[in-house]
């Protein structure tokens, strides 16, 4: 992404809908559609030949799915960013579109600024929901902590932001995870960030106490060099 432009590429089989997104995103600042495709298939296509900012993918398109387009664009290219733009607003849609690497879920309801937004914090890197997706999740979370739930308590994360959060949990600081997973630690500081959101925590200590109820961190031998 350059400091000026945010370039957008649309996936929807609605021409409707595509126009529309394309009128509202030209119309704001620092944000260009270069393109629109109306297949999952084109979606990846597109991707992989323009590497877009980027990506606003409906899920239910023709071809493999919003879905796994998203995996798909994801694993090619992790510096695209796809922004879920939808009308499916369940929760096994929602999880599995943000485990497939999602760094945001807007149902289509939202308005125009709401849109705008979405798409410069998806840009930056941010993890980001409509109000009416992040009450899902939180109404999940709350259920799963009644009913003693473990794992499953954290649909919404990727197996990396799990692991990252693991390691939180055991202690580890951000020098450790950058040396221990090989990242850098821009990028350590934006995973940790999304699980932040994603879990709808404060801070660290809150993310702690949370995933160590869920049974996260129990392996830690830490050791002053490792943290």
């Amino acid at each position: 992404m350059t400091a000026d432009l945010i370039r957008v590429l649309v996936a929807d089989d609605h021409p409707s809908v595509r126009a529309g997104v394309r009128t509202l995103l030209d119309m704001t600042g620092g944000i260009q559609v270069i393109a629109e495709v109306d297949t999952s298939d084109d979606a990846i296509r597109m991707a992989r030949e323009l590497q877009p900012d980027v990506v606003m993918m409906d899920l239910r398109m023709p071809g493999l799915g919003g879905v796994e387009a998203t995996r798909t664009v994801v694993q090619e290219s992790p510096h695209i960013a796809v922004l879920c733009f939808t009308m499916v607003e369940d929760s096994d849609a929602v999880f599995a579109a943000i485990r497939a690497g999602a760094r945001g879920y807007l149902l289509k309801e939202s308005g125009s600024a709401e849109l705008a937004r979405a798409v410069q914090a998806v840009a930056k890197g941010e993890f980001i929901t409509s109000p009416a997706i992040a009450k899902r999740i939180s109404s999940f979370f709350e259920a799963s902590t009644r009913t003693g739930g473990a794992l499953e308590a954290f649909p919404v994360l990727t197996a990396r932001e799990r692991e990252i959060l693991d390691l939180i949990a055991q202690g580890r600081n951000n020098a450790y995870l950058a040396r221990h997973l090989m990242l850098s630690p821009k990028t350590v500081r934006n995973h940790i960030s999304n699980i932040f959101a994603k879990l709808h925590v404060a801070d660290r200590a809150e993310a702690i106490v949370r995933a160590r109820e869920a049974g996260l961190g129990r392996t830690s031998h830490t050791t002053g060099e490792q943290r």
